[in-house]
């Protein structure tokens, strides 16, 4: 129950984070100038809590696990920030949350290729994750390409038009973005192990990420006016985004992923998809279509199928165990007999 709490938490912040980040695209902020703040917001908000909570349990540092924690940086800090950012800034809020669905397939591809998640065909429990993970994609699907009837028109709307000669553009970036986070997702899984500490872990990726994007910004942003935050409502953002967001919510996914593995944390990532639809509502003026509720409720029945799956392999796996130890005591026991009798 704390895991699946987790991961709905999880993804709750990170609906917010994409109608925050939508919100503050209206305006003039550069992108890799928000990302930069962010996640540096992210570094300071951390750090404390990683130096003084993990200061006995930290294993020592060497080249090759700064190396790493550089690589994870670069994939699932800046790299999947920045292109999830440039194909918002083409997108709708909604819309780009149903694109990046397509994250729990890569994730299982991902897992399975390197043997991280075990799937095991044989047993229904097996087929019900597999069917599980593909139902949540065909409810993706069903959000993505059907619309259907508007259910719920929002008065500000009626306003909006599609710019429909961006959409590939968006949908390119947006991909990009959905391969940066499977792969973020996958390799934390293994890294984790070798370095149990998540907040130094996160910690020092909100670092390596802002510097990365600093660099970057650097390069692209030359104008000195582009680094000066006026709006109230970026800085407001920036506050979400790295407080609740980069300060909270990746120790929580990092949590998540060592105690349930990368595939459990995304095959929740649809539900985002329905809260963004919600609160882009609310917030955004985007309509709700029927294609969104009853890919939502197809989404549902993936996610409990995938849960069905995880709970029937994870209690065959604990009845083995209590039956080759009860096993192992009866042996041990007829053998301890014999000698007696010898």
């Amino acid at each position: 129950m704390k895991l699946l709490l987790g991961v709905l938490v999880l993804q709750i912040c990170a609906a917010g984070m994409s109608v925050v980040s939508a919100l503050s695209l209206k305006t003039d902020v550069s992108k890799l100038v928000f990302s930069t703040y962010r996640n540096f917001i992210g570094f300071l908000f951390l750090a404390p809590f990683a130096y003084f909570l993990e200061k006995k349990e930290r294993p020592p540092l060497t080249l090759s696990l700064l190396l790493q924690f550089f690589l994870i940086a670069l994939i699932g800090i800046t790299l999947n920030q920045w292109l999830f950012l440039l194909g918002l800034s083409y997108l709708s809020s909604t819309f780009s949350s149903a694109i990046l669905n397509t994250v729990p397939a890569m994730i299982f591809i991902m897992s399975v290729g390197l043997r991280i998640e075990k799937v095991s065909l044989t047993e229904r429990y097996g087929w019900g994750k597999l069917v599980g993970t593909l139902t949540t994609i065909v409810g993706a699907i069903v959000i993505t390409l059907f619309k259907g009837p508007v259910l719920l028109l929002n008065s500000s709307s009626l306003q909006q038009t599609d710019v429909i000669s961006k959409w590939t553009l968006g949908c390119i970036f947006m991909f990009g973005a959905c391969l940066a986070r499977s792969s973020w997702l996958v390799l934390q899984d293994p890294l984790l192990k070798k370095y149990p500490a998540k907040l130094t872990l996160t910690t020092y990726t909100c670092l390596f990420g802002s510097l990365q994007l600093a660099a970057i910004s650097a390069i692209t942003e030359r104008d000195v006016e582009m680094w000066k935050i006026e709006s109230r409502g970026v800085l407001l953002a920036l506050l979400y985004n790295g407080v609740i967001v980069s300060g909270m919510s990746f120790p929580l996914q990092a949590w998540c992923i060592n105690n349930g593995g990368p595939l459990f944390v995304g095959i929740f990532d649809p539900v985002k998809t329905i809260a963004t639809a919600v609160l882009g509502f609310f917030l955004l003026g985007d309509q709700l279509y029927s294609g969104g509720i009853i890919g939502g409720l197809i989404i549902v029945i993936g996610l409990y199928l995938v849960l069905w799956g995880r709970s029937g392999e994870n209690n065959h796996q604990e009845q083995t165990e209590i039956s080759n130890h009860q096993e192992h005591d009866i042996n041990q026991r007829l053998l301890n007999e014999d000698e007696e009798i010898c």
